[in-house]
């Protein structure tokens, strides 16, 4: 095996091919098209009332854009908050804030603000289009009497360190917000809420993507407690009374409609895979385990390949997405794709043939200008060569240096979607 074989390089190229088909084919504007024309929403349409658009998350812009572009001059007024950098220019009409992500800033307090200022005063002909998406637990945010900003920022930093999961992370946020857990549909509750959302959450728990602004909570106070029991929270006395007050647990002003999902992204990642010439096994849209296990279970079904042909003969892909964590033990830079691809190279070396690629759908990963990585059975000789040590990068949570060391960083930008991560597992048989 060298790196300059022909067929390694092949590999990566169809491994970085079949995953940007992927992301593309789940792109949020066909799917808000789809929902507005359907008729629930035509019937609030026709009754001629005023529709003010509301987009938050990482897929905001493109949310509101497509909406926009569908309904020309029927969305009077509305407010875009996204991440930085992923907003591409004006919309018609619409206001566009970019905030703190995965930690609010004063700038997500202010465009919440705006957002709240528009729906006021809507009559029960209106309509509010509300259009969610991942990230927009951080992007949408007006804290509860008593809880302040760098409240929530340290508590979402502990969890996130904490290696806890984006429902138990939005258990906690959800009950020191006054937007969240259905609680912006109770402020709209004189007009209807129409939301279209692209779930970035497992299983499409309504209630937990973006932290649920528009839906009845299913969690419970005794839900909340037992995550700051386990995490061991460090919690000041007025955000455990904040915690303790219940959300809203029925809606009577909301019609929701999801789209776009992992589902929807790995199955794509199986067409394209396949249309490239490779046998294909979707092997699971749930993966959500520490993000380094994640990359030793994908290893080891490298080698269960490579040395007996199960569960496919190659040249064959086998895909897996959903959302891994990691628990922050050291000091080094990355996120969870990162992490899973340099597990997965230290557990594929030396394998003839083999890749492995891990994405974020929306383009980032972690506080890092990349989506994820891309090895091979190369990559960890490689680092030694380097003079650096892969599994002690790897314990250091360091991944992002590592992969950047020997050119296995994957940088695509924002994609402007947002349905949690994908990983391709590629092995090849052209001897």
């Amino acid at each position: 095996m060298n790196k300059d074989d022909p067929a390694l390089n092949r590999l990566r190229e169809d491994a970085m091919k079949a995953a940007l088909e992927a992301i593309d084919a789940v792109l949020p504007e066909n799917a808000v098209r789809k929902a507005l024309e359907s008729d629930p929403f035509k019937e609030r349409v026709n009754l001629g009332g005023k529709i003010v658009l509301v987009a938050i998350g990482k897929a905001a812009w493109r949310m509101a854009k497509a909406a926009v572009d569908s309904l020309g001059g029927l969305v009077t007024d509305g407010a875009v908050i996204t991440k930085y950098g992923h907003s591409m220019g004006e919309v018609r009409g619409i206001e566009i804030f970019e905030a703190g992500h995965p930690v609010p800033d004063e700038n997500t307090l202010s465009g919440t603000e705006r957002a709240l200022q528009k729906i006021r005063g809507l009559s029960e002909r209106d309509t509010v289009l509300f259009l969610v998406s991942g990230g927009g637990s951080a992007l949408f945010e007006k804290p509860k009497e008593g809880v302040g900003l760098e409240d929530i920022a340290d508590v979402t930093g502990q969890l996130l360190a904490s290696g806890a999961d984006i429902v138990e992370i939005n258990m906690i946020r959800k009950r020191l917000s006054a937007v969240k857990g259905g609680r912006f549909a109770r402020l709209a509750e004189k007009t209807h809420v129409f939301s279209v959302v692209l779930s970035d959450v497992l299983g499409d728990r309504l209630d937990s993507i973006a932290s649920g602004p528009a839906h009845p909570d299913a969690t419970t106070v005794n839900d909340a407690l037992r995550v700051v029991e386990k995490y061991g929270l460090s919690l000041r006395p007025q955000l455990l009374d904040a915690l303790r007050e219940e959300t809203p647990k029925e809606l009577s002003n909301v019609t929701t409609v999801v789209t776009g999902s992992v589902k929807a992204l790995c199955k794509a990642a199986t067409e394209a895979a396949g249309k490239l010439g490779y046998k294909t096994l979707l092997l699971s849209t749930t993966l959500d385990c520490e993000a380094r296990e994640a990359g030793s279970f994908i290893a080891s079904i490298a080698r269960e390949v490579h040395f007996t042909g199960n569960p496919l003969k190659p040249p064959c892909a086998v895909i897996t997405g959903g959302e891994t964590v990691v628990h922050v033990k050291g000091k080094g830079k990355g996120g969870r794709n990162q992490e899973l691809a340099l597990s997965a190279a230290i557990g594929i070396r030396g394998l003839d043939r083999t890749v492995v690629i891990s994405v974020g759908s929306d383009g980032t990963d972690g506080p890092t200008d990349a989506a994820g990585g891309l090895v091979d059975g190369l990559t960890s000789a490689a680092l030694e060569e380097l003079g650096l040590d892969p599994e002690a990068l790897l314990e250091d949570n360091d991944a992002y240096n590592a992969l950047d060391a020997c050119g296995c960083l994957v940088r695509t930008g924002p994609t402007g979607t947002n349905v949690n991560d994908l990983t391709i597992l590629l092995c090849g048989d052209w001897s």
